[in-house]
């Protein structure tokens, strides 16, 4: 009799009541899974954020690198031809903003100048950084005197906050002092980003005279 009864009941099959359990798991495992792959894309697209914009202050520093690690001692004439006084320009700047105008950041000459087309033209080449509304931004001349620089590449963004100092006769300065034959030892940038925080960087700067 018993065995009769356990047959009866196996062969009905799940109560209403177990499978309403059922579905309340399956409906709880599917939420968790659901709220583990949102966590999961936006994780993966604040990293693929965090890495671009490493990415950009790395290749940022790059061109800083190979620009000052090449300068050298030779003064430019602008394109109303008069010979700028000093071989390198190197403002204060605080905020994005210049002490004594909206001048450049840093102006010099580099060798190195890259040529593989063969044109009738130096290995010589005039570049100016500037801080232009939160935007580290390079520009280069055409040609060495006169001429005046062309458009500019927005090398880092997001800028908060700026600083430069110099290092010239084994001390540092805010400003650069100038002088016609002179160059800095060393170039450092602070820089405030927005996601990043403050950063600060050392260049140096391997110039000769030409």
């Amino acid at each position: 009799m018993n065995r009769a009864a356990g047959h009866r009941h196996a062969a009905a099959g799940f109560t209403l009541v177990e499978m309403l359990v059922a579905l309340v798991v399956f409906a709880l495992l599917g939420l968790a899974a659901t709220g583990v792959l949102a966590w999961a894309a936006d994780n993966r697209g604040t990293v693929a954020a965090h890495s671009g914009r490493l990415a950009q202050l790395q290749r940022a520093r790059a061109v800083l690198q190979d620009d000052l690690g090449q300068a050298a001692v030779r003064r430019v004439r602008g394109s109303d031809g008069r010979q700028a006084p000093d071989a390198f320009t190197g403002a204060t700047h605080r905020g994005g903003a210049s002490q004594g105008g909206p001048g450049p950041l840093l102006a010099f000459v580099r060798r190195g100048w890259s040529n593989p087309d063969g044109a009738s033209r130096a290995s010589l080449q005039y570049v100016e950084y500037r801080l232009v509304d939160g935007r580290l931004e390079r520009a280069t001349r055409p040609m060495l005197d006169g001429a005046s620089a062309g458009d500019s590449r927005v090398l880092l963004d997001g800028i908060v906050d700026a600083a430069i100092g110099y290092h010239h006769h084994g001390a540092w300065d805010h400003g650069w002092p100038g002088g016609a034959a002179e160059l800095p030892s060393a170039v450092r940038l602070e820089v405030e980003l927005q996601d990043l925080g403050r950063i600060e960087q050392l260049f140096l700067v391997t110039g000769r005279t030409l």
